[in-house]
């Protein structure tokens, strides 16, 4: 994990899953209680794999069980199911939007993008550790275990027919996204309990990046607590 703002994420939502710091110089006092190592310029390029490394790194423990085609015991009552998005910013991105609108996990099938590959680590700036991620050729059957426990399935599409407000009407919830270029499944449409749409001037923009999507999406079905539905 790198970066200032990244690890401090980490700090505050997970302190305990940080092994130990590496930094160019010595850290700020918010990191005392951890071992921190100093390193060079030339071992700090060498580690990291952006071009212009910030100067500090923490090393965390990976999130358990990420590879189970099983469903955690505290679930939470919003998931998240990505099906085959390959791009890494754009699952980091999602991953972030789930964490910041009380999503408790996300789903994703063998295909999406590795979420704990570097570039997706840094899209979720620190948030990672904040949701349970599930990586798994089971998404199906995880999705009709859900189903049956009382979730709605919604899936976004781009030929949709309901409307975003029924996302904060849902006591239970599972927002399916596609792929960035086919969308969703044809399995996944059929097993949806609604299609929505996100209105869009399509003369100007047919539709959405995926990752954009996601977050409004996200954020409507957190409205209901807030009286917007």
């Amino acid at each position: 994990m790198e970066g200032d703002r990244a690890i401090r994420q980490i700090v505050s939502s997970h302190p305990a899953e940080i092994i130990e710091i590496l930094a160019l110089e010595e850290p700020l006092p918010v990191y005392r209680n951890y071992n921190v190592h100093l390193i060079t310029e030339s071992q700090c390029r060498s580690i990291c794999l952006t071009r212009t490394p910030q100067g500090i790194m923490a090393v965390v423990n990976l999130p358990v069980d990420i590879g189970s085609g099983s469903l955690p015991e505290d679930i939470g009552d919003k998931i998240l199911l990505l099906e085959d998005i390959q791009d890494p910013g754009n699952v980091g991105a999602l991953i972030r939007s789930a964490a910041a609108f009380d999503f408790s996990g996300v789903i994703m099938t063998e295909n999406c993008a590795d979420p704990l590959s570097p570039k997706c680590v840094q899209a979720t700036t620190g948030t990672v550790l904040s949701v349970w991620l599930r990586r798994t050729g089971h998404y199906l059957e995880l999705t009709e275990a859900l189903k049956k426990d009382g979730y709605s399935l919604v899936a976004a599409e781009l030929n949709g027919v309901a409307e975003p407000s029924i996302l904060c009407r849902q006591e239970r919830l599972l927002l399916a996204l596609g792929n960035e270029a086919v969308g969703l499944s044809e399995e996944l449409l059929e097993a949806a309990d609604f299609r929505l749409r996100i209105p869009t001037i399509r003369e100007k923009a047919e539709s959405l990046n995926v990752a954009a999507c996601g977050a409004i999406c996200m954020y409507l079905s957190s409205q209901e607590l807030r009286g917007a539905c």
